[in-house]
């Protein structure tokens, strides 16, 4: 028996020699196919494994085990990962290295070339360089700042400070829109509660308005209002300074706020604690499929295959792909979409006990809101990557035509529907599993930031964090502190309920 596809197409340029090399195309294709989809380990459950089980050493092992992961286009990704999770095990200079590496990289993602570009065009936005969202730009200076808050460093802070409010002007000059993510509530309210430390009132002053400015322009959307911390801070400060204007425009604005003034009654001076919890887990990003039908028969065939929206089902993406390649009138659409993964501790207790029995107590307040902060980021962007990722999925359709189309002259008439079913199904099978989008983001990120304040006279005290509910804490309780006279005391936990 004559095998299929023997003889020369016509001019003798192509030849299919026999069964062996058909089966080895489609093989190749199921091979590609199931390449692209299948599931891998999720480094990010390894890591928030580690911190529940309260081993925040091992989750730093973990990035750094999988930093051939991220790859070249996830450097940034990998430098902020391992910055927060070096934090969270108390290695805070190498945290804030790993953090400052990432803040260069941030600058030198400007440029991109245009081959990566075109690549990405014609696969999916993985192929570009992670460069991050404006709010995890702020948030590395944030972190580098705490870095420095926890070792006693402030000067070295206020650096970071500097920094923040630098990154902030420049983002609010660039963005009008008084709705859109350009400014940063809990970046201004840290820089205020630094330069206090530092024992600069006047520019604490400043901060702290120009925090409680920013919580206003952003309650709207980011679903919380200034912590009630902050507005003492605002009453305590401008006391201090003797505006009485600012002083009384605020009494009237927070009536019912109490706040303690920079000298006890006695007229002696008090050191500062100040605990900064971080609170579950940054939302995950997950597929979101649209299939385009654009025929009738391939519009039922979508309908009966779980509809035009789908979620991201990785078993069944191979199918999809071979189903799709087969009847080559459909176009797959891949945007992100946001899973919250929502803290369930509304708060902790901030105890500090001294050696007589006596005991200080602050209750934390939410100061930033994260999972909000990356929606409104996602939403921003969503326009944009909406019409590229259309334009992509079009462009991979007509190539893929043109491949089919090509395939089938090139080959003799009994040839010709064999040839153009497999390279159809390649081609088109191709374009649908190829198509993916961007998922990446800094997860290691909390959901909230809470923050605790307390004022106490100097002295020797046993710390207690204790988390509301069901929290897990990476703060050792009961842990033991010596307090000067105008000294602040940061402390920094990980909460992961």
């Amino acid at each position: 028996m004559k095998p299929f596809l023997s003889r020369f197409a016509h001019g003798g340029s192509v030849r299919w020699g026999g069964i062996f090399p058909i089966s080895v195309v489609l093989a190749g294709c199921l091979a590609f196919l199931s390449s692209g989809c299948g599931p891998s380990v999720n480094r990010y459950l390894l890591i928030e494994q580690s911190l529940l089980a309260g081993n925040p050493q091992q989750a730093a092992a973990i990035v750094e085990q999988t930093k051939d992961e991220y790859g070249a286009k996830g450097q940034l990704l990998y430098g902020m990962d391992r910055g927060m999770v070096l934090q969270v095990a108390g290695q805070y200079e190498q945290s804030s290295a790993a953090l400052e590496q990432a803040e260069e990289d941030v600058e030198r993602l400007y440029t991109r070339s245009i081959r990566t570009e075109t690549a990405a065009f014609l696969t999916n936005d993985n192929m570009l360089p992670y460069e991050g969202d404006a709010y995890e730009h702020v948030m590395i200076n944030v972190v580098k700042a705490l870095n420095y808050a926890a070792q006693g460093l402030i000067q070295e802070a206020l650096v970071e400070v500097r920094r923040i409010d630098h990154r902030l002007n420049v983002l609010g000059d660039r963005i009008k829109d008084l709705d859109k993510y350009r400014n940063d509530g809990f970046a201004r309210y840290l820089s205020g509660i630094l330069y206090e430390a530092a024992g600069d009132l006047n520019n604490a002053f400043i901060a702290y308005r120009n925090a409680y400015e920013a919580y206003e322009a952003m309650k709207g959307w980011v679903r919380m209002s200034s912590p009630p911390s902050l507005q003492a801070d605002l009453l305590r400060t401008a006391e201090a300074l003797g505006l009485k204007t600012e002083f009384e425009r605020y009494r009237q604005a927070f009536p019912d706020v109490r706040w303690l003034p920079s000298l006890s009654s006695s007229g002696e001076v008090l050191a500062h604690v100040v605990m900064i919890s971080y609170n579950g887990r940054a939302p995950r990003k997950e597929d979101m499929f649209l299939d385009l039908p654009i025929s009738l028969d391939a519009a039922q065939l979508v309908l009966l295959n779980r509809g035009v929206f789908r979620g991201p089902y990785q078993r069944d993406r191979v199918a999809d792909s071979l189903l799709y390649g087969l009847n080559g009138r459909v176009v797959r659409v891949a945007l992100p979409r946001l899973v919250p993964q929502k803290t369930r501790v509304p708060f902790e207790d901030l105890t500090l006990t001294d050696s007589q029995g006596g005991s200080f107590s602050a209750r934390s307040e939410r100061a930033q809101n994260v999972t909000a902060l990356a929606e409104k980021g996602l939403s921003e962007r969503m326009p944009a990557m909406a019409t590229k990722a259309v334009a992509r999925a079009a462009t991979k359709f007509a190539m893929a035509e043109g491949v089919s189309f090509g395939a089938r002259r090139a080959v003799g008439k009994d040839a010709e529907p064999w040839v153009g079913l497999l390279v159809e199904l390649f081609a088109k099978g191709l374009a649908v599993a190829s198509e993916e989008a961007d998922k990446r983001s800094w997860q290691t990120l909390p959901d909230e930031i809470h923050v605790a304040r307390a004022w106490v006279p100097a002295g020797q005290y046993q710390v207690s964090v204790r988390p509301s509910g069901q929290g897990i804490s990476m703060t050792k309780d009961g842990q033991s502190v010596s307090l000067v006279a105008g000294q602040t005391l940061f402390i920094l936990q990980r909460v992961m309920q």
